[in-house]
């Protein structure tokens, strides 16, 4: 995949986004939304698929839960992917089952060894019925974990090592989590390994409504400057990568969504900065 700049597809968008004619402009979906035997959403999906290329961006395989995988989620998730042959097929660093129960969120976990064994094994079984490497995404964190025997950069740079999986790196979740757990997020982009990341992500963030200075990953906003600034530092230094425009809530017009795709193509397109 050219790296280019795309933007999240939304329901309310689907004729602009058919009839978008921008350079390299490719859209991601979330897979949980379209496994379905047919209906609209699947023709909707055809037909922009037929225009522009797609990534998959998973919220349900559940990676860091102590189980593997749901055997039928993961063969639904094959099934689209075979079927849209999307440029890339991502995850999130997280967990949200438990026997059986499903939480609305993503959330975190020790990184012991043994999480790193576990979600390790989790990745190869994914990989193995797809066919194919995928991504992990780097996690919004809010409140500081005990027990943790790596760093995250560590964490997931052996992650990428044992398995063969790349790197989604949200550069949002990572201005997020190191200004509510106190470190500098220069650092943590800096370490990560230029031939991993495949692909980068952009978003808005909001602070606490509860009126402290927590910063919430939203993505209801546009994405922060100061991500920007961090954007630019990246590419910079690992080159240029796809790179999605995220946003879930509060949604603007398609317009709006294109201008910030486009600052982030343009940005992709320039000369690098020495870094």
């Amino acid at each position: 995949m050219p790296p280019t700049a795309g933007l999240g597809l939304k329901s309310q968008h689907y004729a602009d986004a058919l009839a978008a004619d921008a350079e390299g402009l490719w859209f991601e979906v979330h897979p949980e939304n379209y496994m379905a035997a047919g209906g609209p959403r699947l023709r909707w999906l055809e037909a922009i698929r037929a225009e522009h290329p797609l990534s998959l961006h998973g919220v349900g395989l559940s990676l860091a839960a102590d189980a593997d995988p749901d055997p039928a989620h993961l063969l639904a998730l094959k099934a689209l992917a075979d079927r849209f042959e999307p440029f890339v097929v991502s995850e999130h660093l997280a967990w949200s089952t438990h026997r059986g129960v499903h939480q609305p969120d993503l959330l975190p976990f020790p990184r012991t060894r043994a999480a790193l064994d576990r979600i390790a094994a989790n990745i190869g079984r994914t990989q193995d019925v797809l066919g194919r490497t995928i991504l992990v995404e780097n996690p919004s964190l809010y409140l500081p974990l005990t027990g943790h025997d790596l760093d995250e950069t560590d964490f997931l740079i052996a992650l990428t090592r044992r398995t063969g999986c790349g790197l989604l790196v949200d550069v949002n979740n990572v201005f997020v989590s190191a200004s509510n757990l106190g470190y500098a997020a220069e650092t943590y982009l800096d370490a990560l390994p230029a031939d991993a990341i495949g692909e980068i992500h952009l978003a808005g963030h909001g602070v606490d409504e509860g009126g402290s200075s927590l910063l919430i990953d939203t993505h209801d906003a546009p994405v922060a400057e100061t991500v920007w600034t961090l954007y630019r530092r990246l590419i910079d230094r690992v080159g240029p990568r796809p790179t999605l425009i995220e946003r879930d809530d509060d949604i603007p017009a398609f317009a709006v969504l294109m201008a910030e795709r486009d600052r982030a193509h343009g940005l992709l397109q320039r000369e690098p900065a020495h870094v």
